[in-house]
Order: structure tokens, then C-alpha cells, then sequence
């Protein structure tokens, strides 16, 4: 029989006993050989199925390595996802050191530091200008102690009475602002407090 044969019988035979027929499969074996089936194809054969109300064709192979590919892709995303989770975890870890390291500073030197000269910039509580620099939370509250640190240093600052990053900031180079009990403010950028 041909192949036009054997479909129209298939497809007689189920509008005659009253079922739709969801589809027929063109499988093509090893050697070459062409059947048409209502059940899906061996695994070994080349498999199509074929929609005999649309008669549109759907390569089993191919689609069945798409899904392969979109689980994949997905994995992936899922182990991205993962990964990002944990760098934010291990970066909230360290400001918090960095954080701690800024209080005890203030608390051993109080005639230096005001209480609240440093407070902690909190992951859940950050500033819009902070936020946009929210990846480099450990860096700036270590830049911040540098900062307090250098502004002493310079002999014009008695008391630092607050610490906190600038609106000068930008992506590529962070500024950091310092208001001492003498009335004058210093400027620092990162570079000139990882000298």
C-alpha cells in the first residue's frame, strides 16, 4: 500500500469509531524503511509526527533535543541564580565586618569620633545614592574608616562627626565626605585612600 493509503485508512478508521486521532507517526527505521503508526516511533527509528487535522509535521528528534537544550538552559540559569545568591550573602557578611571594625574604631577612640560618625550603611536600609553603589558595600565602609583616618591626620580635623559617601561619587571612582566639630569638610576619593 502507499503511503497516502495507509494514512486515509488511519484516518477513516477514527472518525469511524467516533475518536479524533491526536496525531499519526511517520517512522523511519535503520535501513530506511518508512511506516506510519498511531503509536510513537522506537527509540532507534527516526520519529515524525504528523497532526492529520493541521498536517503539520513535528520532527521528534529535533524537538526532543530542544527540551534537552531548554533544561540545560535552564540549569544554568538556576546555578547563575545560585551563584549570585551567594556572592550577595559573602558581601553582606563582609560590610558587616567592615562595619563592625568602623564601630570599634569609635568606640576606642571616643574624643576622635563622635557615637554615630560611621553608622552602618544595612543592606536592607541603604540610601538611593548607596544603592547604586550597593555591590561595593564592603569597600566603601572600609573607605569610610580610611577616610575618618586621613581627615585626622591632616591636623585640621579634631573630631569627626560624620562619615559618609558623596554625591560626588561615581561608578569608576567612589568620594567619600567628612564633617569635623572644626566646621570644615574633607574630600577623599578611593584612590587617594588606597595609597
Amino acid at each position: 500500500m502507499k503511503s497516502a493509503q495507509i494514512i486515509a485508512i488511519i484516518v477513516a478508521t477514527a472518525l469511524y469509531s467516533g475518536q479524533s486521532l491526536a496525531g499519526v507517526f511517520k517512522c523511519t527505521d535503520e535501513w530506511g524503511k518508512t511506516s506510519y503508526q498511531s503509536d510513537p516511533c522506537a527509540k532507534k527509528n527516526k520519529a515524525v509526527e504528523m497532526d492529520i487535522k493541521t498536517g503539520k509535521q513535528t520532527d521528534l528528534a529535533d524537538e526532543e533535543k530542544k527540551q534537552a537544550l531548554e533544561a540545560e538552559l535552564k540549569k544554568q540559569q538556576e546555578l547563575i541564580e545560585q551563584q549570585l545568591a551567594e556572592m550577595e550573602g559573602k558581601r553582606k557578611i563582609d560590610a558587616a565586618e567592615q562595619s563592625a571594625q568602623n564601630q570599634q574604631l569609635i568606640k576606642n577612640n571616643p574624643i576622635q569620633y563622635s557615637a554615630y560618625s560611621i553608622p552602618p550603611y544595612l543592606s536592607g536600609k541603604l540610601s538611593a545614592l548607596v544603592k547604586k553603589y550597593k555591590d561595593r558595600l564592603p569597600e566603601i565602609e572600609k573607605f569610610r574608616r580610611l577616610a575618618a583616618i586621613k581627615a585626622l591626620a591632616t591636623g585640621e580635623c579634631e573630631r569627626v562627626e560624620a562619615d559618609n559617601l558623596s554625591k560626588k561619587s561615581k561608578a569608576d571612582l567612589l568620594v567619600f565626605s567628612i564633617d569635623c566639630s572644626s566646621a570644615k569638610r574633607f574630600y577623599f576619593n578611593e584612590t587617594e585612600l588606597s595609597e
